[in-house]
């Protein structure tokens, strides 16, 4: 799919990737085993601190290089922080650390990088993190790839709890350029979506987070809608689309006081 992104080229329907945060033991002593006997690749993001300091839920380094052997590994941070609530120089330092621990134990550089909880801020962490030049990074954003897709915002379909395959599979890309809202307002109060689409495009739906979905119209390509709505989650989407599959999906992280320190040493 990666590959296929970085040339511009066209991503079939039906290829899907499976990817695996924390790298808990669970994934080594019950997951590997259904992909190998089915021969499906996989990509394992790790929570570097976890396995470093030999937490008993996590994998081992020597375990990690075990699966290395059937699927793709890739770096989730050292500490797991919710990096949009860390400084700059937190950020950078929590990734350094991680990403010198993994080559040093695992021999080889992470090629892909997984926002921790999928959350992230585009206007800060996310440049940070592009400056480590991976091949890309992935969030947490619901929504399916498509050629346009960027490769250093790679949405990806969470599988919590009792999922419903067919349910998430049904999920399709929608070309939207968001204009408003790009941070999680200081007041907390929703005052506007503002965003570009295809000018052939008459009306859309849009959701937001304890809100629902609601029917909007789109004039000459343009979603402006005044709002005056409190937002009631620290994590909340704000998404657009035809219908309540094909969407683009846009979330805004409520950021706490930045921390100038943590326990990265």
């Amino acid at each position: 799919i990666l590959n296929k992104l970085k040339h511009k080229e066209e991503i079939p329907s039906n290829w899907v990737a499976l990817t695996i945060d924390d790298a808990y033991k669970s994934f080594y002593t019950d997951g590997l085993e259904v992909f190998k006997k089915y021969n499906y690749p996989f990509s394992l993001y790790v929570y570097v601190e976890a396995t470093n300091k030999k937490y008993g839920d996590f994998m081992t380094w020597e375990q990690i290089k075990e699966s290395s052997k059937y699927g793709s590994i890739g770096l989730h941070s050292y500490s797991h922080p919710k990096l949009q609530n860390l400084s700059p120089s937190l950020i950078i330092k929590d990734t350094k650390k991680a990403y010198d621990l993994f080559v040093k134990n695992l021999n080889i550089k992470p090629e892909t990088y997984a926002y921790p909880y999928g959350e992230y801020t585009k206007e800060v962490t996310k440049t940070l993190i592009e400056n480590f030049n991976f091949k890309a990074i992935l969030n947490q954003s619901t929504g399916s790839i498509n050629k346009i897709t960027n490769l250093n915002d790679i949405p990806r379909i969470a599988l919590v709890g009792d999922v419903n395959i067919e349910h998430k599979l049904r999920y399709k890309s929608f070309d939207v350029e968001w204009y408003e809202p790009k941070v999680f307002p200081k007041d907390g109060v929703l005052k506007r979506v503002h965003a570009k689409v295809d000018k052939k495009i008459k009306n859309l739906k849009l959701y937001i987070t304890r809100e629902g979905w609601q029917d909007v119209k789109v004039v000459d390509g343009i979603v402006d809608i005044p709002l005056n709505i409190y937002l009631k989650r620290a994590r909340t989407r704000v998404m657009l689309g035809t219908d309540v599959f094909t969407i683009s999906n846009n979330i805004i992280n409520k950021i706490k006081k930045q921390k100038g320190t943590n326990n990265v040493k």
